[in-house]
């Protein structure tokens, strides 16, 4: 029997705020010192009172919008009760019945899927665990920082799809200026809820998202550190829980681990129902109404160009490769490059040979310069190379001042050195010769240096055609118009 994966993910995000999320210590991510960032609102002191931090609140709207969810009328902040050793009230302050944002999506475009979003909600973040040899320390710095959590519906049906989705979001996030979501530092932290569904069945509901499917035995998966850990993670999940029922063995519902050494899941607790954590309202903090305390419509209005609207945009306006439109989306220095060196030509070039310069624009941007830029592990925004003597390599090939080859070389140095591209062919006396008496001298002495390759043409054999061409090359240092050179070429031999 064949099964189909049903998974669906809580990601939490670290907000980016200056203090935490119901006291005055420091938000800061960077603080190497443990328990630094700490006073006794966070400690979970006895008598103390939280106030909410309305920054981390008008960032989980704003996700909220960017996701195109509803924004609650009514909203709550709620006590979720569970003892461990880094939440020092005993309890974290959560949201459960009446979150911030409900509903909401979020679209693939690699596999065309949209993927529905349940709740956008806002909590504190607990305390972090330091493992030593014979004891396990607590550091308290990231005890009641902002914590936004995002839950989506069971939409996935596959490792790749959350890969898509997460490395998505997390964009988003950046876009919004929300968090860094640094999966490394722990802002970014994924867990997925996989489950698997006999094949036919789940045929028989694919087309409708809003029935109600009674999907298999659902497992969570933790510690989920990386996209790739993420990707491989579930597709382990998938594969084993596979075995599981192909065998007649049931699935247990419970928590588990991803070990990245033996890169495979592991037990690590059952799985708690919402009724195990005793929700209910949060007794020190009065109720928050969003569309009252914030003017929603403002907040809409002032979203930045967000990643579907920019990828979109740079599609219909470049029409960039795959991984060029991922670089583009991700760094925004090279979009300020790319956009800068193409506004340049834009205004120099006009009518039908527009698109032309475009292509080769692009071509020398994601290829040769990027080619360049990536291996000698320069970042965009450290370039010596500006958009604007960019464009003007461009213009210069374009109008045929120098040749393909020059223009790779002239290039390579701008990058090491700087410089205008104009003047450094200059000096290097490397502009195109498209002179027919000079380049006629040129070819008239390579042929008279060269008498067995004359022969050997002769005879017909093309790779001694190709040896004259490359000679006159390095005759001109790589200046001839290769078109005319072979035209001459010939013309002189026959």
């Amino acid at each position: 029997m064949g099964y189909q994966p049903t998974i669906g993910l809580e990601i939490h995000a670290e907000l980016k705020t200056k203090t935490k999320m119901f006291c005055d210590s420091l938000n800061d991510p960077n603080e190497a010192h443990p328990n630094i960032n700490v006073c006794p609102v966070c400690m979970g002191h006895p008598g103390i009172l939280p106030v909410a931090n309305k920054e981390a609140i008008r960032h989980v709207l704003r996700i909220g919008l960017a996701l195109d969810g509803t924004i609650s009328e009514y909203s709550q902040f709620d006590r979720k009760n569970y003892f461990y050793p880094d939440l020092p009230k005993g309890y974290q302050i959560s949201q459960y019945k009446h979150p911030f944002v409900e509903h909401g999506k979020l679209y693939l475009s690699k596999v065309q899927k949209e993927i529905r979003i349940t709740r956008v909600h806002l909590e504190e973040d607990a305390g972090k665990l330091v493992h030593e040899k014979q004891a396990t320390l607590v550091d308290f710095n990231r005890a009641g920082v902002p914590l936004m959590e995002m839950v989506t519906e069971p939409d996935f049906t596959s490792a790749s799809e959350v890969r898509e989705f997460s490395e998505e979001f997390q964009r988003l996030l950046r876009y919004l200026g929300a968090s860094d979501a640094d999966m490394e530092k722990g802002q970014l932290r994924i867990e997925a809820n996989i489950s698997l569904l006999p094949a036919d069945n789940f045929q028989t509901n694919a087309n409708d998202q809003t029935s109600k499917i009674k999907l298999g035995t659902k497992v969570e998966v933790k510690n989920l550190n990386s996209f790739r850990a993420v990707e491989r993670a579930i597709t382990y999940e998938i594969k084993r829980q596979g075995e599981l029922l192909e065998k007649g063995e049931k699935v247990t519902q419970e928590t588990r681990g991803w070990d990245e050494e033996k890169q495979k899941t592991f037990s690590q607790r059952s799985k708690e129902e919402a009724h195990d954590y005793r929700y209910f309202p949060e007794p020190d903090l009065p109720p928050v109404y969003p569309h009252k305390e914030f003017d929603i419509e403002i907040l809409k209005a002032e979203l930045p160009e967000l990643p579907y609207q920019r990828r979109a945009r740079l599609t219909a306006e470049y029409g960039l490769s795959d991984d060029a439109l991922i670089m583009a989306l991700d760094d925004t220095a090279f979009l300020a490059f790319l956009e800068a060196g193409l506004s340049e030509l834009s205004e120099w070039v006009t009518g039908g040979n527009k698109e032309k310069i475009k292509k080769t624009a692009l071509n020398y941007l994601t290829s040769d310069l990027r080619g360049i830029v990536k291996e000698k592990e320069i970042p965009w925004g450290e370039l010596l190379v500006t958009p604007e003597n960019f464009a003007e390599l461009i213009k210069m090939i374009h109008a045929n001042e120098v040749s393909s080859r020059v223009a790779k070389d002239v290039l390579l140095e701008m990058v090491e050195k700087g410089g205008d591209p104009s003047q450094i062919v200059d000096e290097k006396g490397l502009r195109q010769v498209s002179d027919t008496g000079e380049l006629e001298k040129i070819i008239k002495k390579i042929i008279e240096e060269n008498p067995d390759a004359v022969a050997d043409i002769k005879k017909g054999k093309e790779n001694a055609f190709k040896f004259l061409v490359g000679q006159t090359m390095r005759a001109t240092k790589g200046s001839a118009n290769p078109a005319m050179l072979q035209e001459l070429l010939k013309k002189m031999l026959s």
